[in-house]
C-alpha cells in the first residue's frame, strides 16, 4: 500500500535556500564576534577575537552535515543541485581557510584579512544562490510512499 504526500512548492524553495541561509548567518555571527573581540580585548587577551568566534563556525560545520544530508535526496533535483554547491562552496571555503589562515594571518592584514577573506568569498555567492533560488518556477511535487502494515 501506498501513501500519497504533497511536498509544496514553497517547501522546495526553503530546502533550496536552507544550507546558503545557515552558512551565511553563522559566517556573520562569527564575523562580527571577531570584531567584538577585537574591540574589547587587551594584549593580555589576545586570543579572546578567536576564542568568540570560532565556536559558531565550528557548530555549524557540524550542523551543517546534517543538514546537507537532510536535504541531498530531496524528491526535487533543482533542490539537491542548490544543496550541492552551496555544501561545494562552504566546504571548500571553510576548508583552504584552515589549511591557509595561519599562513594568511601573518600578512599586515593579520586574522581580519582571513576573515575578511572568508566573508568576501562566501557571503556574496552565497546570498547569490538564495537569488537566483528565489526566481526559479518551484512546483509542488507529489510522492509516494510504501507503507508496510504489520500482521498482528
Amino acid at each position: 500500500m501506498s501513501e500519497k504526500f504533497l511536498i509544496t512548492a514553497a517547501s522546495c524553495l526553503r530546502s533550496a535556500r536552507l544550507f546558503n541561509l545557515l552558512a551565511v548567518a553563522t559566517t556573520l555571527l562569527s564575523a562580527s564576534l571577531f570584531g567584538i573581540g577585537n574591540l574589547v580585548a587587551d594584549k593580555k587577551l589576545a586570543f579572546l577575537p578567536m576564542a568568540m568566534s570560532l565556536p559558531p563556525i565550528m557548530i555549524w560545520l557540524a550542523a551543517s552535515i546534517f543538514v546537507y544530508a537532510s536535504i541531498a535526496h530531496h524528491p526535487d533535483l533543482t533542490v539537491r543541485h542548490y544543496n550541492k554547491w552551496a555544501g561545494y562552496r562552504y566546504y571548500a571555503v571553510v576548508g583552504t581557510l584552515t589549511v591557509l589562515s595561519n599562513d594568511l594571518a601573518h600578512l599586515p592584514t593579520g586574522w581580519a584579512g582571513v576573515w575578511g577573506l572568508m566573508l568576501l568569498t562566501l557571503v556574496p555567492w552565497a546570498l547569490y544562490d538564495v537569488w537566483k533560488a528565489g526566481k526559479e518556477n518551484w512546483q509542488d511535487i507529489e510522492v509516494e510512499r510504501e507503507t508496510h502494515k504489520e500482521a498482528h
